[in-house]
């Protein structure tokens, strides 16, 4: 999954990239607020890590500016200070989240990961699809009872297909989730990844719709 990070301090930012990196995700930081408004309007993102302490324009400012343009990503807004008023606010103005600092980076995951599931309603951190599992904490897969090991390419890969089931996603989306939309990664590769993904569980599960993309069946 992609998600966006908007934290000016340095020190801070890399050890949630370091952590969103070891959960799954692929971290796209940004440190100042206009920057962070743009890329934010303009990227597609399975989620936003958003701290309201920023040069350039303020946290609250660049949320409002999101949910005034129509954006419906989740938002997990970040605060030094966590004022029940200030949390009023930001929720007022569109956030979907809270965490205070300091924070533990199991409950950012956490609550991360529970933003990203309510947005695809889906209740649990266990995705299903047909007779395979996919747990999206502990990072496992399981197809009929046994036990698939996945690179953390291939697991990214299938649990933003199996999180957007029954839609198709295109190979440029799939590529921005699983590598954070790394130009030198071509659709041959992509391809590849899917072809070894379906070696392990199966060449039923995933399809490709060609010219559009790859998609799982919409039963859970």
């Amino acid at each position: 999954m992609r998600v966006l990070l908007v934290e000016d301090d340095d020190t801070i930012a890399a050890d949630m990239v370091a952590a969103l990196g070891d959960a799954g995700f692929v971290a796209l930081r940004e440190s100042d607020g206009r920057r962070a408004w743009a890329t934010g309007g303009t990227d597609d993102f399975a989620a936003i890590v958003l701290d309201l302490g920023l040069p350039g324009l303020d946290g609250m400012s660049v949320l409002k500016r999101w949910r005034e343009e129509g954006l419906d990503t989740p938002v997990l807004v970040l605060t030094a200070r966590g004022g029940w008023m200030e949390r009023v606010e930001g929720i007022d103005a569109g956030a979907d989240d809270y965490l205070a600092k300091p924070f533990h980076m199991e409950e950012l995951i956490a609550r991360l990961r529970a933003l990203i599931r309510r947005a695809a309603g889906l209740p649990t951190s266990v995705l299903k699809a047909g007779d395979l599992l996919l747990d999206t904490r502990q990072m496992r897969v399981m197809r009929a009872g046994r036990a698939i090991a996945l690179t953390s390419s291939e697991f990214r890969a299938l649990n933003y297909l199996v999180t957007n089931r029954g839609r198709v996603v295109s190979p440029g989306e799939l590529i921005e989730h699983i590598h954070g939309g790394d130009d030198a990664v071509t659709t041959n590769a992509l391809e590849a990844l899917i072809g070894r993904i379906r070696k392990k569980i199966g060449a039923d599960l995933i399809e490709t719709r060609r010219g559009f993309g790859y998609i799982v069946a919409g039963e859970g």
